[in-house]
């Protein structure tokens, strides 16, 4: 039976990844009208350059303080540091909108900029991207996410 993707549809979303290293790697990326729930970020280093890597969730989208397109924003770094073949679980709620809104002067003060945010008017894809630090290091990455269509 085929996902039915139509406006107005709210789907449960998996992925997994394997040997994700330093290079960035997209978890989630945008879709305009949409609104994505991240549920569950389970990460497993399998290898590890050194004991004090890093693993770090970054959301490549709109700074609604400065007004600015593209940032990337770290939203969370296992910390203290995974060992390898242990596991990081993140499974506080939040959610981010598909595409940024149409560009305003930051910071957002008002319900117009608010709205704005909401209506993701503009043409560029806010992403969610997982980065290891080093390029030897070796991460297992799982995600569960709603997609909620808003078309």
């Amino acid at each position: 039976m085929a996902v039915s993707r139509g406006a107005g549809t709210e789907i449960i979303r998996s992925a997994y990844f394997e040997d994700i290293d330093s290079t960035d790697k997209t978890l989630i990326f945008g879709v305009q009208h949409h609104i994505y729930t991240v549920l569950s970020i389970i990460i497993y280093p399998t290898a590890l350059n050194a004991t004090t890597d890093t693993c770090s969730i970054t959301l490549v989208g709109y700074d609604s303080n400065a007004g600015t397109t593209a940032q990337s924003i770290t939203l969370f770094t296992c910390n203290p540091q995974v060992a390898s073949k242990e596991t990081f679980v993140w499974n506080d709620k939040y959610s981010f909108n598909g595409h940024e809104p149409t560009d305003f002067t930051g910071p957002m003060d008002s319900i117009v900029k608010q709205d704005a945010i909401a209506d993701q008017g503009s043409s560029v894809v806010q992403k969610l991207i997982a980065t290891g630090t080093h390029a030897s290091d070796s991460y297992n990455i799982g995600i569960t996410f709603i997609d909620q269509n808003n078309a």
